[in-house]
């Protein structure tokens, strides 16, 4: 090798050693260290399911609860064809309640996502943060700058295959149907992912949860159970019609021309609080597993709007596909398969079909 070449080669690691470090210092540097250091600290805790299920030292409803995720992420694989490569198959306590913080927001007279650029993945219109104390700075931040903000916890994540996702405590202390739900809900974003289209990813993986678990629940006879996760099932997509005619009132009133951005943010909160009211009168009675407290102190703005369109969009939509796919999962996955491989608007892709 020649001095000219061991030169060039040398200024090349240079420059590279100090991008990384640039990188490193920034906040999105900053960002991916710490979710990298909580990943590996997650993986780093895994024991295998089948050994806790098998020990005698670990309690016995932690024991029968982890035996439940075992065979809903089997009948997951053989009954709905999802891919579950090694996710799920090993448990991680944490030492805290809440797995991780997801902030959303959005304009206050405009009803649209602010969205963050991620390496690799791209846009979201979400952002977990493993740093609780980060979180409520970035929100407060955002909303001295003219944002509505929706910060709330959530129990577990999927990493869309890149890692063998383990069960979290966090997740194992929600009631079992959910869990099912949650189980079924993360191994779908290991086998269907449309790129660039989180909110279709989101509501496709919120049906196939629901359903999943009914259909684990039928398998095994539990009519009971079965009928809890259809409720919650029912429940979600009542709501995510709220959730559909609300974002569409809010979009008609921000739109009116000739207004400027106070009267819009006026004309908005008169539409939420008229929406609330509704809310607490007319669905809320109707909804059979929801807390009608929790309703009561519902966010109702365009952050929380639309993070809630984020998991609940169209739901009734997919339930339509379902039925035409003949009423079955798995055959209802090849085709959103079949059907969004080209690109373009799935949910669009998605009616075309039903019609």
């Amino acid at each position: 090798m020649s001095p000219r070449t061991r030169a060039v080669i040398r200024a090349s690691l240079v420059v590279l050693a100090l991008g990384a470090a640039a990188f490193v210092a920034s906040p999105m540097g900053r960002y991916l260290l710490r979710a990298g250091w909580e990943e590996a600290g997650i993986l780093w805790k895994r024991r295998p399911l089948t050994e806790l299920v098998a020990d005698s030292t670990v309690s016995a409803p932690l024991r029968q609860r982890l035996q439940l995720v075992l065979d809903a992420r089997q009948f997951a694989v053989d009954s709905i064809g999802l891919v579950a490569k090694e996710s799920f198959t090993t448990y991680s306590a944490l030492a805290r309640d809440t797995l991780v913080l997801v902030l959303s927001a959005s304009r206050r007279d405009t009803l649209a996502a602010h969205t963050w650029w991620f390496p690799v993945v791209g846009r979201f219109p979400y952002k977990g943060f493993f740093d609780f104390a980060e979180a409520q700075r970035v929100a407060a931040d955002m909303r001295d700058r003219g944002y509505d903000t929706y910060l709330r916890p959530a129990s577990a994540f999927s990493t869309l295959g890149w890692f063998n996702d383990p069960l979290l405590s966090t997740t194992v202390r929600q009631p079992a149907e959910a869990v099912v739900n949650t189980v079924v809900h993360e191994l779908l974003h290991n086998t269907v992912f449309v790129r660039g289209q989180v909110v279709f990813n989101e509501s496709f993986a919120s049906f196939i949860g629901a359903h999943g678990a009914m259909a684990f629940y039928r398998s095994r006879g539990d009519t009971a159970a079965e009928r809890r996760a259809r409720d919650d099932w029912e429940d979600d997509k009542a709501l995510a019609e709220f959730w559909s005619t609300t974002a569409k009132a809010i979009d008609s009133v921000l739109a009116i021309p000739g207004r400027d951005s106070v009267a819009r943010i006026a004309a908005r909160d008169t539409v939420y609080a008229r929406r609330r009211r509704w809310l607490m009168g007319d669905i809320a009675p109707r909804l059979r597993t929801v807390d009608t407290t929790r309703l009561r102190a519902l966010q109702l703005d365009n952050a929380a709007l639309i993070a809630r369109r984020t998991y609940a969009s169209d739901l009734a939509l997919f339930d339509a596909l379902h039925r035409r796919s003949g009423g079955e999962l798995r055959r209802t996955i090849e085709v959103i398969r079949t059907i969004t491989k080209e690109g373009g608007d799935a949910f669009a892709a998605v009616r075309g079909y039903v019609r």
